[in-house]
């Protein structure tokens, strides 16, 4: 998802992850993409808080294998 990079503790504060969500900075300024792996019934039901909290571009794919 593309977060306004002012949020980012705030939408990382609602995520599940192993350890951190995976963070990247975008092209266009004060933008980063987030990261993270969760089950999938979890998202389903963060999407719209995630929405709220300024997130867009959310993408959700199915994951076949984490290895830890």
């Amino acid at each position: 998802m593309n977060v306004p990079r002012s949020r980012v503790s705030v939408v990382s504060c609602v995520l599940s992850s192993l350890r951190d969500p995976t963070v990247s900075p975008l092209a266009r300024d004060g933008w980063v993409a987030v990261e993270t792996v969760m089950e999938e019934k979890t998202v389903r039901s963060l999407i719209p808080r995630l929405k709220q909290l300024g997130a867009e571009g959310i993408i959700e794919y199915p994951l076949n294998k984490v290895v830890t």
